[in-house]
């Protein structure tokens, strides 16, 4: 893989994981906090590792397409 495929790649996972790990934290953090730091790992990414892949990932990559389509047509 490219450096500059490999940067767009990380932008992207980083776009998606920042904002899900926020909201997580925000309505789930407090609860959350009761568990010891392993359990609240595991149940952080139980939760957002499908989230992230088969929801963020995707969107974020159909938003560029439609703005490439969209550039593309002027």
């Amino acid at each position: 893989m490219k450096t500059k495929m490999k940067l767009l790649t990380s932008l992207k996972i980083w776009v998606v994981i920042y904002p899900s790990i926020t909201a997580f934290l925000y309505l789930f953090g407090k609860p959350l906090a009761l568990f010891p730091l392993y359990q609240r790992t595991l149940l952080l990414t139980i939760g957002l590792v499908p989230l992230i892949v088969f929801i963020g990932l995707p969107l974020v990559d159909f938003m560029l397409r439609q703005l490439s389509a969209k550039k593309n047509a002027k």
